[in-house]
């Protein structure tokens, strides 16, 4: 179906131009949200009549969202949430839970605008694209950890997972050491720090 931008979409164009999209995404999306008009003649006679409007309310609204952009970049939205050990989550984090995290901060933020590919499933920072106008788009942090003390280290840098994992495998290695067998000694022998050892009980 060919139709007429009412706004800038991305990946599509911009205000005004006739593009060809697929006849659902028209339908369902583009054409119930005022986004776009079908490409007649009569639409793209409405559409000249208006466009110096449409391009100003567009400017308008752009200058909102910069402003409102100004001071939703770098949100950080802590999530505490049930995980396993390997971090993770029992359940999910999803774009409502960004908006009510963004909303107690003050941000209010349509959950249309916010772009999460696919639900959070895991310990850990996550950017999360806000898109407040076509033509702006934010980022935010999602900061989903098991306990408050572990949201502090996340937010200070620390890659919780990466540090858990590295004390489990130090923890292995030293429990490996502790019990390893030395292959050096002829049978019978006795390891020179048990004979120190047992030296030193003598005296």
């Amino acid at each position: 179906m060919d139709i007429i931008l009412l706004e800038r979409i991305e990946k599509l164009g911009s205000i005004g131009d006739v593009v060809t999209v697929k006849d659902g995404y028209a339908r369902n999306f583009l054409l119930p949200q005022k986004k776009a008009l079908r490409a007649n003649a009569a639409n793209k006679k409405v559409f000249e009549a208006n466009r110096e409007r449409l391009e100003k309310e567009n400017a308008d609204k752009r200058v909102e969202a910069e402003a409102q952009g100004d001071k939703v970049a770098g949100a950080e939205v802590v999530l505490i949430r049930a995980a396993s050990n390997a971090g993770q989550l029992y359940g999910s984090v999803s774009v409502r839970d960004i908006v009510a995290g963004l909303a107690a901060q003050g941000h209010t933020v349509d959950k249309r605008q916010v772009i999460l590919g696919q639900p959070i499933k895991n310990i850990g920072m996550h950017d999360v694209t806000v898109a407040l106008h076509p033509e702006v788009h934010v980022l935010v942090k999602a900061n989903v950890a098991r306990s408050d003390d572990e949201a502090e280290l996340q937010s200070q840098g620390v890659d919780v997972l990466a540090q858990m994992f590295a004390d489990e495998q130090r923890d292995i290695e030293e429990q490996a050491e502790a019990t390893r067998i030395d292959t050096s000694l002829e049978p019978g022998e006795i390891p020179a720090e048990l004979m120190e050892e047992r030296a030193g009980d003598e005296d």
